[in-house]
């Protein structure tokens, strides 16, 4: 059928099924990438939970092999953002480095979901294109009943068996397309807020790290001897 097909019917044909190509490697590729980056961003979540601090909580993580990847990378900005306001209040800096994490965790996103977005293209659109197809090829199977003068169904069937084929290789392209899109989006929102509970457990060390480092200063001034009062 395809190739008795008209050059425009194998046009769409051909473009649906490199369509359907391309859903499976994105499929294929972005399946692996996210089940990677979400069972490491699992597993840092685990080890911030059960630090008692931010340092500690940075060498299991740079011990292991989670030490690359989005949470290091937000445990790096927390780091950096503490040593450069050392000398500013806690609430300042806890506000900055709230800033700082979701920046990263919406580089981080539109990463991850780069190239997903062509999944739904696909399934909106081939559908249409395999309509498209068909469309064609019934005009031109009418153009071929008018021209042989006959409506015997041994001569009409051929041409609407491959316009109605392009309609089926549409719907190959785009079922899979939305279903893969789909279980992309829940996978990227359950990613996301992976990186959400890693940030706020890193926000909470940061502030528990700096209220020691508050009742620890206050401590020390308490502990100073005070001045004796000049002898009259």
């Amino acid at each position: 059928m395809f190739i008795q097909a008209d050059i425009v019917v194998k046009a769409v044909m051909i473009g649906l099924a490199f369509a359907s190509l391309v859903t499976w490697t994105i499929w294929l590729a972005k399946g692996v990438e996210m089940a990677a980056a979400r069972r490491r961003a699992r597993s840092c979540v685990r080890q911030l939970t059960r630090a008692d601090d931010l340092e500690a909580a940075r060498a299991d993580i740079a011990a292991g092999w989670t030490a690359k990847g989005t949470v290091a990378d937000l445990l790096e900005a927390a780091n950096r953002e503490v040593r450069r306001s050392n000398n500013l209040s806690s609430g300042g800096i806890k506000e900055r480095l709230a800033i700082a994490l979701s920046r990263i965790e919406a580089k981080a996103g539109r990463d991850i979901a780069r190239g997903t977005g062509l999944l739904a293209t696909i399934g909106a659109t081939a559908p249409f294109v395999g309509l498209f197809g068909t469309v064609w090829g019934i005009m031109n199977s009418f153009i071929g009943i008018s021209q042989s003068k006959t409506t015997n169904l041994a001569v009409v069937a051929p041409g609407i068996a491959e316009a109605l084929l392009a309609t089926a290789l549409g719907l190959v392209a785009a079922i899979p397309a939305v279903i893969i899109y789909n279980v992309f989006a829940r996978a990227l929102a359950n990613y996301r807020a992976l990186l959400s509970d890693a940030s706020g457990e890193i926000i909470q060390h940061v502030s528990r790290d700096l209220e020691r480092q508050e009742r620890g200063l206050a401590a020390t001034v308490v502990a100073l001897p005070r001045a004796r009062p000049a002898a009259e």
